[in-house]
């Protein structure tokens, strides 16, 4: 069971590389309040003085300490052969300081505060990138540590006024986690159901089941008082424990007292203060305590990980492999992509597109509503006899017969007159190409999103097919609506008064007589009242033949024109303009960003399958 903290420190490496947020490793995060005797108790732990120290927050960055038991200096000189490099008792890495080691603490120390001025800068601030330190000596056992910033309230030098938010917010986003355990430290000197750190503790795990606390400066009780309740757990419920440590003085520090002394004055100290809770508290139970407790929160932690890591693992593969392997044949794949756009653009034409909208009318579908729906009922809307009074159509019967009253209706009258009407139904027809041209150059869009992963790996493509489609559509467009014109047109040069479906003059005089006299702006005689009803009659007749085959008519022509010669010859453009050497290069450049992603998605994949081999590797354990 001793190797499954290694296993984590492994993991903790492994991922550190890609900086992922999705794994959850256990480990042990430790938090207290600014002077709380938080550093002095990781010193303790470790044997070492390797942590800066002064006032205010000291420690502005997440410290992930990774302490590695390895065998003494004699056992593996014993052990060693000749050819054998043989280190020093205890060194120290960073992660960001590759290939080299720390045998100087003092030198740790530094490394530690220079790092935290480059990312937070020199006047107190703060950030959430974490440092990785790892410790190997044969003085410590196996554990991994958090360290993060002391909980503050008042700022000082750059730091925001929201300070107090900020740490609290860094804190919580770690302590949050189930697979965390929560060190919380607080100093015996202060009241301590108001410790700040307990309060946190409780926020994110209120049956303190995974919080360990811990009670520092044992020794600066004032005169009279102890902490026995509190050790004792009368006084904070906390499942974990409560374990009691004596931290070195000031002076300690600056005498550069030996922390082995230090470690035999607290437990000398313990056994007079507290004897009956002696064997339990103190910087040596409390490093095995964590230790214990870490093991055990891995081992319950490890099979919810290794599904964890074994799911991302495949959303990380299909992720890669939704971004494209890099370009090695230019030629297919741009080939590809221009038949693949071409082929989804008329699909969605034709209501055979494997993504279909189910919010709206879209492609085809939307074409024929605005045929029959649209154009067909603006059509029918359309009153024959509108804008057409009896004044204008008794002045065209006169206008038409000249000086000589006439014995007849004049047709040329009528003619002037169901022109004018017909006319007007052109502008509803050019209305209805320049909407099914607006649906065309929207199902560019639709394309566009069905094929994102494609389109946004070559935006200089992308880019190129929506020009070309654009430009295919406006020139069609002229053409169609010429057609369209000359459609009114045509009924406009030839009134057919033979046609079928013309009435009869002699069944329109007929109805005139049966039917009422209709009102005008002046009293007509009866002989004008007939012949202004009769042309009404025709015009009205006319007018709807007319009407019908425009609306039959236009949308044939659009679909022919337009439609149809878009589906027929997209491909054929796209290839004619884009398949061209001089513009592979260009066109099949990847955007910076998709190029920048399929790199991270490749490393996180890398990351995942060596800690899912990591994670494979561990054998069944018994626990001690």
């Amino acid at each position: 069971m001793e190797t499954l903290i290694p296993v984590i420190n492994k993991l903790q490496e492994i991922f550190n590389t890609v900086g992922t947020e999705a794994i959850h490793l256990p480990q042990i995060v430790a938090i207290g309040s600014q002077s709380s005797g938080k550093s002095s108790v990781l010193e303790s732990i470790v044997g070492r003085d390797f942590l800066p120290r002064g006032s205010g927050i000291v420690t502005r960055r997440p410290l992930i300490l990774q302490l590695v038991h390895v065998a003494s200096l004699e056992e593996r000189k014993r052990a060693a052969t000749s050819e054998t490099c043989i280190q020093e008792e205890e060194w120290a890495t960073f992660i960001h300081c590759k290939h080299k080691s720390f045998t100087d603490f003092n030198k740790v120390r530094q490394e530690i505060s220079d790092e935290t001025d480059r990312v937070t800068g020199t006047n107190k601030g703060i950030s959430p990138e974490p440092m990785h330190l790892k410790i190997f000596s044969s003085k410590v056992l196996n554990l991994t540590l958090v360290d993060l910033p002391g909980i503050t309230k008042v700022p000082v030098g750059d730091q925001p006024p929201n300070i107090e938010a900020l740490v609290r917010d860094m804190i919580l986003s770690y302590i949050s986690s189930p697979t965390c355990l929560i060190l919380a430290v607080t100093a015996a000197n202060t009241d301590m159901t108001t410790s700040e750190s307990l309060k946190l503790a409780r926020d994110v795990d209120p049956e303190g089941r995974r919080t360990l606390a811990v009670i520092t400066k044992l020794d600066l009780m004032d005169a009279g008082t102890d902490a026995l309740d509190v050790l004792m757990g009368r006084v904070i419920p906390v499942k974990l424990g409560i374990i009691g440590v004596v931290n070195r003085s000031q002076l300690d520090i600056n005498t550069h007292k030996n922390i082995s002394d230090s470690l035999q004055d607290e437990q000398s100290f313990l056994q007079k203060k507290y004897p009956a809770v002696a064997n339990r508290n103190g910087t040596r139970f409390l490093t095995k305590t964590l230790n214990r407790l870490l093991m055990h929160h891995i081992q319950d932690c490890l099979p919810k990980l290794k599904t964890r890591v074994s799911v991302l693992t495949d959303q990380c593969q299909s992720v890669l492999q939704s971004y494209g392997q890099p370009v090695k044949d230019q030629n297919a794949i741009l080939l590809q992509i221009i038949t693949k756009f071409a082929t989804e653009y008329c699909n969605i034409i034709e209501g055979t597109a494997k993504n279909i909208e189910t919010s709206e009318l879209c492609g085809g579908a939307r074409m024929c509503y605005i045929f029959h729906e649209t154009f067909g009922r603006t059509l029918e809307s359309i009153d024959p006899l509108a804008g057409l009074t009896m004044l204008d159509i008794l002045t065209a019967i006169r206008n038409a017969t000249g000086p000589r009253p006439a014995l007849f209706i004049p047709e040329v009258s009528f003619e002037l007159l169901v022109k004018r009407q017909i006319k007007r139904l052109e502008e509803p027809s050019l209305r209805c190409v320049e909407l099914v041209h607006e649906e065309l150059q929207r199902i560019i869009q639709l394309c566009s999103t069905y094929n994102t992963q494609e389109l946004l790996r070559f935006p200089k493509l992308h880019e190129a097919i929506v020009e070309v489609v654009t430009s295919v559509l406006r020139k069609r467009l002229p053409i169609t609506n010429e057609m369209v014109h000359n459609l009114v047109a045509i009924e406009l040069a030839y009134i057919n008064t033979k046609h079928p479906d013309f009435v009869d003059m002699t069944f329109v005089s007929a109805s005139i007589h049966t039917s009422k006299p209709m009102p005008s702006v002046r009293k007509l005689s009866q002989r004008e009242q007939h012949d202004c009803e009769v042309i009404r009659k025709l015009i009205q007749s006319y007018f709807l033949i007319v009407r019908k085959n425009i609306q039959d008519s236009v949308p044939k022509t659009v679909m022919h024109f337009l439609v149809n010669y878009v589906k027929d010859h997209l491909q054929s453009e796209l290839v004619g303009q884009l398949y061209k050497a001089q513009l592979l290069d260009g066109l099949l450049t990847e955007s910076e960003d998709r190029a920048q992603q399929r790199n991270e998605a490749a490393s996180m994949l890398k990351a995942l399958q060596k800690a899912n081999q990591t994670i494979s590797e561990i054998r069944e354990i018994q626990l001690w």
